[in-house]
């Protein structure tokens, strides 16, 4: 499917959007729902995630904290230091469940030795599904498939990518073809027809990274 027909596709989608926004009521407004991801406090886990990890170690910890940089002061960190190799923690977002379908974030890695943080999507289980991962540590974005918990390189390309810097992402997926953005510019398609089963989508970290994202907006296609 070209990329431009895949845009079009989801343009359409504005009324299944899903906006996790840190100061919004949880009710449906200009036809979506608006999340309030401190609605449990600061402190604690956000509400509407439930938590998974591919790999071994220590269990990813996840918590609504403040951050004045931030869009509306607050994020959800993801911030055990565990330095278990080919851990990867997961916030999976529930109440949606979609094969085809875009998801924006804001993503800041804060610290930890791989630098490296991302979106999954098509998430059945811990061990499988597609992550767009980017890496501070490689200075780039890549599409990644995870089957059996082995990461296998889809496609990718070089990006600008800090730490202590909030970058946005996002990814289109429309059955076998996926348009991959940052800092709201697309910088690649790939193609790849390994997971086609409708997953969660889900904010995703390596090892021993603390991570901060402050935005999710995730759109349910068809």
């Amino acid at each position: 499917m070209p990329a431009a027909l895949l845009r079009r596709n989801f343009v359409a989608l504005g009324a299944a959007s899903l906006l996790v926004c840190p100061n919004s009521s949880g009710s449906a407004q200009h036809g979506g729902m608006r999340i309030d991801i401190g609605k449990n406090g600061v402190g604690v886990p956000p509400g509407d995630f439930h938590f998974w990890q591919t790999g071994g170690g220590a269990p990813g910890r996840w918590s609504v904290i403040r951050d004045p940089t931030a869009s509306e002061g607050l994020a959800i960190e993801q911030f055990s230091s565990d330095t278990t190799e080919n851990r990867f923690p997961l916030a999976i977002y529930k109440p949606i469940l979609s094969k085809n379908l875009k998801v924006r974030t804001r993503f800041k890695i804060v610290s930890g030795r791989m630098r490296i943080a991302g979106i999954a999507f098509r998430l059945t289980s811990a061990s499988q599904y597609y992550v767009v991962a980017a890496s501070a540590l490689e200075t780039r974005v890549d599409l990644f498939s995870i089957l059996d918990s082995k990461m296998k390189r889809i496609a990718g390309v070089d990006a600008q990518v800090v730490t202590d810097k909030w970058h946005a992402l996002t990814v289109v997926a429309e059955e076998d073809h996926f348009i991959i953005s940052f800092e709201g510019r697309r910088l690649f398609t790939a193609s790849d027809p390994s997971i086609g089963d409708k997953g969660y989508a889900a904010l995703w970290t390596n090892e021993d990274n603390v991570t901060r994202f402050d935005e999710l907006v995730i759109t349910a296609g068809p």
